[in-house]
């Protein structure tokens, strides 16, 4: 990291995986930066309002300004407007998480949800995390839309993370994710069986106009006690035309034209 801009950058994206805050020294020395460099940038970023620093143990913390950026942008592209009505329906007929991911570039991004389990085990992780494409069925439903090469490029350049942090079957070579992908391409949508987290299982379907890249995906989620294969198979339909009429409301929504996905694809080219 040389710039200023990618420092702060990285400061935000790190202090978003801790709410709690964290100390100077901390963050200098997780991201390898020089800490008078480090002061500078978080006492530039508290002025500008994107952080503040905690008065009992000085620790530097987000505030809600950059979540009420990424919020604004996302009401006013009508996405999360359009997908919430379909997205409500289909966790009313699974009974378990329903969420909407975003493609940008080559990052795929959770925006939107409906809880449908009503008693129970609740599976429910954060929500404006980018997803691990290479062991979730958000990642699978994507990446098998595109060409093989592509694909491969994606997941490499992501990396598969560490292992112990992911399921007991999450693939960890090329080789093996692209035969789960085969499989998803036949079906129709993705399916992973304790892939993303122990216990769980979910399955999904790319956001597609006819032609065109997915512009995101729909996931449906939830403890394998519940979500079987089998109940995963019955759902395919319901989930593949949710999918389906997504992909033609989307048309309403600016971040979606035509102009915007063009202008997408040649940046990400």
């Amino acid at each position: 990291m040389s710039s200023t801009l990618e420092r702060s950058f990285a400061i935000l994206e790190y202090l978003a995986n801790h709410p709690e805050g964290m100390s100077l020294v901390s963050i200098a020395d997780d991201l390898a930066l020089p800490r008078s460099a480090s002061h500078r940038l978080l006492t530039e970023l508290v002025k500008c309002g994107y952080l503040r620093q905690m008065r009992d143990h000085g620790d530097y913390a987000l505030t809600t300004k950059l979540a009420a950026l990424g919020l604004s942008f996302l009401s006013k592209s009508g996405i999360v407007d359009i997908a919430q009505p379909l997205i409500d329906r289909l966790a009313d007929v699974s009974g378990e998480l329903v969420r909407l991911a975003i493609v940008d570039g080559d990052r795929l991004t959770f925006v939107a949800k409906a809880q449908g389990a009503r008693f129970g085990l609740r599976y429910d992780p954060d929500m404006g995390i980018d997803v691990r494409l290479s062991c979730s069925s958000g990642g699978h439903a994507w990446l098998m839309g595109l060409s093989e090469e592509r694909a491969v490029e994606i997941v490499t350049r992501q990396g598969f993370g560490k292992p112990a942090e992911y399921g007991p079957n999450a693939p960890t070579t090329i080789k093996s994710l692209t035969k789960i992908l085969e499989n998803d391409r036949k079906r129709g949508f993705s399916v992973i069986n304790e892939m993303y987290a122990p216990g769980m299982t979910a399955m999904a379907a790319p956001v597609q106009r006819t032609g065109e890249p997915a512009i995101g995906v729909i996931t449906i989620a939830g403890p394998l006690s519940r979500l079987t294969e089998q109940r995963m198979l019955e759902l395919g339909p319901d989930l593949l035309t949710a999918a389906r009429e997504l992909a033609v409301a989307s048309s309403a929504s600016p971040m979606f034209t035509r102009k915007a996905l063009t202008l997408r694809s040649a940046e990400t080219a």
